[in-house]
């Protein structure tokens, strides 16, 4: 399934995966910092929700409360709730 996540509270603005049972994969961001958030999707392709929830959950970005790692966190457990509302998973 495809999932679009609006973040909050970050640079970027958008988080686009396709996520299957609880697999991650085709990870992007919209706007943030270039470099860094090209390098997450890398890292963390294929990778459970909980996976992801474990490593990146909780990690703030200056005097944010949040960071684009925590909101892609909050956008794989998103989607997979969404997932299971559907039926997918």
């Amino acid at each position: 399934m495809e999932y679009t996540y609006k973040t909050q509270d970050t640079c970027s603005t958008e988080i686009k995966l396709n996520i299957d049972g609880n697999v991650v994969t085709n990870i992007s961001f919209t706007g943030g910092c270039n470099g860094n958030l090209k390098a997450i999707p890398l890292l963390v392709d294929g990778w459970t929700v909980e996976e992801i929830e474990k490593k990146l959950s909780g990690v703030i970005c200056g005097r944010r409360p949040t960071s684009c790692a925590d909101q892609l966190a909050r956008a794989c457990r998103a989607a997979y709730e969404e997932q299971k509302e559907e039926g997918q998973a």
